[in-house]
């Protein structure tokens, strides 16, 4: 059993990586993921960015009737995987970046990182291992207010290698920019991926080795 499930149903705090602090209902849990309401929404974590859980020393009394939570579990045991898996074809917000909200919706979930689709950036591709929370909008709202024909779901898999690794490999010798341009040497042209290092050059025709492992997102311009 996990440990987790002496808090189901209680407000928590959880402490996440990023210095980042969260209070809500805990209303599910797996191995591998946490499931609060905050009284407004459902954030679905990754443990695996978690660093503590505590009960909330102020009990709000808002929060002790949560929602019916909008993603399917069809399993006995709850995981990530499964949660991402059946949250394709609905809207979401993940929290990837800083304080950055992405918007936009599931197109696949493959090993270590997710290919999504935001009316922002277009396809990205989301390493699993920053994703911090991801929360699904409430029904009837969908991203920056545009209708279906602005932003059709198509919750389909679409095809791609099984690692973060590989699919950054496909894009060599193309323009992308990493973490959605968090810091100007991380967009350029994209020259060469190997041994989890990335070589990219800058517009100024500088040349920065970035580690994959701590590249959260890349997406084309």
């Amino acid at each position: 059993m996990s440990l987790l499930g002496q808090y189901l149903k209680h407000q928590v705090t959880l402490e996440l990586s990023g210095k980042i602090s969260l209070t809500g209902v805990l209303v599910d849990h797996g191995l591998d993921i946490a499931v609060i309401y905050n009284g407004q929404e459902f954030l679905y974590i990754p443990l695996m960015q978690l660093h503590h859980m505590r009960l909330s020393p102020k009990q709000d009394l808002s929060l002790e009737n949560p929602q019916i939570a909008p993603i399917e579990n069809d399993a006995e045991k709850t995981s990530l995987r499964r949660m991402l898996t059946n949250a394709k074809g609905l809207f979401l917000k993940l929290y990837v970046i800083g304080n950055q909200i992405i918007h936009g919706y599931m197109l696949n979930v493959l090993n270590d990182y997710l290919v999504f689709y935001s009316p922002v950036y277009k396809t990205m591709y989301i390493s699993l291992h920053h994703l911090k929370w991801f929360t699904p909008y409430m029904t009837n709202t969908t991203p920056y207010t545009l209708n279906n024909q602005q932003i059709p779901v198509i919750p389909t898999n679409v095809s791609g290698p099984r690692t973060f690794e590989e699919q950054l490999k496909k894009l060599e010798g193309n323009i992308v920019v990493f973490d959605i341009g968090d810091h100007p040497s991380k967009s350029g042209l994209l020259r060469k991926v190997a041994n989890s290092m990335v070589v990219l050059i800058t517009g100024e025709g500088e040349e920065y080795c970035w580690n994959l492992q701590h590249l959260k997102s890349v997406h084309v311009p």
